[in-house]
Order: structure tokens, then sequence, then C-alpha cells
């Protein structure tokens, strides 16, 4: 299986960058290429293809008709928990968390992580894939793109063990500030399912992150694959005048109906992922 091969995992990275790129210049509805137009176009093979295409209509952002072909899927709706103007608490989650890695190399950023990151296609970026485990079990694949220049000889420790924040404020110099993060609800791949340890096609969710440093200039793009049959997201509101902070701007807020809490009372929230241990 293509899984158990050296590079499978950044092949399958790279070739559903370069689906996505292709996507991104299209409409809702547009027809992209078939599997053996973007093999060639590619250069990678059938199985990659396939890999990259099926985490993408997992992740609702491809649809496969039969006998027609694939198609950009309609556009997500978004909705933010809080406004940008507000703190977010994030406590740590539960269990013992370490990492095994997967994939770890430099390799030019290309189109569409070099647009996120703000740097050349041709720059280098430091490519990691690794396996998060919670005390022992999977729990999740992490795909990180990290600037090269920012992180001069970083080590397979400090990527397998402690927190990666720390170890860049503290070896490296760079002072992580502020992230965007969006979740959403997928399923996993062959592939992904033997990793993580559950069958085809379970529940997972899918994060996408954006770090920026303190000087507002982009450290990391990461995209991450959370088992959903172990882990869920709890946020903790508050709700009327104990909120005490200014109004958000009008919408509804993810689990409270359009309608209710009508007269404009703030909201705050705080947020953490909840491990169930085996």
């Amino acid at each position: 299986m293509e899984a158990d091969v050296p590079g499978a995992v950044l092949k399958r990275e790279r070739a559903r960058d370069a689906v996505l790129e292709l996507m991104e210049s299209r409409n809702p509805g547009d027809a992209i290429p078939s599997e053996r137009t973007l093999c060639t176009l590619l250069e990678v093979s059938r199985p990659t293809v396939r890999a990259a295409i099926d985490e993408l209509v997992a992740a609702g952002l491809l649809v496969r008709e039969h006998g027609r072909g694939m198609f950009v899927a309609p556009a997500k709706i978004i909705q933010e928990l809080v406004s940008g103007e507000l703190a977010l608490k994030v406590p740590q989650a539960a269990g013992a968390w370490s990492s095994r890695l997967l994939e770890f190399t430099m390799l030019q950023a290309g189109a569409r992580v070099g647009r996120k990151l703000r740097m050349s296609p041709a720059e280098e970026i430091v490519y990691v894939a690794r396996l998060r485990l919670v005390d022992g079990a999977p729990m999740a694949i992490e795909h990180l793109h990290i600037r090269a220049a920012l992180v001069p000889g970083l080590s397979t420790q400090e990527l397998e063990s402690g927190d990666l924040y720390e170890y860049l404020r503290d070896t490296h110099g760079v002072h992580v500030h502020e992230a965007v993060q969006a979740i959403e609800p997928t399923v996993v791949t062959r592939a992904e399912a033997k990793l993580l340890d559950v069958p085809e096609l379970s529940p997972a969710l899918l994060f996408e992150r954006l770090t920026s440093d303190t000087t507002g200039r982009p450290v990391e793009y990461v995209h991450s694959l959370y088992r959903g049959d172990r882990y869920r997201i709890v946020s903790r509101l508050a709700l009327g005048t104990a909120a005490a902070v200014p109004p958000v701007r009008e919408g509804h807020h993810p689990g409270i109906p359009p309608g209710d809490f009508a007269h404009g009372d703030p909201i705050t929230s705080s947020t953490r992922g909840d491990i169930q241990l085996a």
C-alpha cells in the first residue's frame, strides 16, 4: 500500500496542494481535470492523486459525480464563535500528548503555501507530518509548514516532545502571538484510517490554522485531522450582562438559535479540546 512507501505522506500533501491551487482559480460547480490528466500535470502516480482527491472530497471541498467527473463544491457557510476583538481562552486538552514523525524535510513553499505564509513560492519551508498521540493512542495527523529561515537547525526532538511553540520561542526566538483557526467535520481516508487506527470513513475534525508572530508575520500553516470518536471541542459561553464585554456584531452563535438573546446581550467564550480517554 502506498501509505507505507517512504515519502508517501509528502507526495499526497503536494498533490493535495496542487489540486487546491487549481480549485482556487475556479468557481463553485466548475469541473477540475480528471485523475488521469492530473497524474500527467503533477507527475505523480494515480494512487497518489486519488488519495489527495479522496481527502478533498471527504472535506467537502470537491464533489465527485459518477460518470461526469469532479467539481468544485459550493462555498461553506462561515460562522465565527466570537468577534476578533474578544479574548478567547484555550485551556490545555486532556491526556499526555506526544508525537511520532511521519515526514520531516525541507522543500520549496509552492504557490499555495507560499501565499498563506506571504513568501515566495521558491523560498524554503520545513514540512513536517507527525502523528499526535494521547497516552500512547493515535489522536491526530498534523501537516506543518514552517518558514525555514525562522527555524535553522530545527530538530526531530523538538518535533516529537514538548510544546513546539515553546521551542520556537526559547530556541529560535520566534514569539507566536496570534492564530486564526477553522474547524469543520470530515471523514478519514484509507491511509489516514490506518495511521489513526480507526475504520475507513470514520468521522473526524479537520483543523486549519495560520499562526503569526508578534510582528504579524506568518510563521506556520497547519492542517490537522483529529479522530471524531475521541476528540471534541467544548465551549463555555458567558451570556448577558455577566459577560461584561462590548457587544459583538449581529448574527447568531453556534448552538444558540437565531432569535434567542435578541436584546443583544454580549457573549464571551472559552474553548478547550476534550479527550475521551480509553
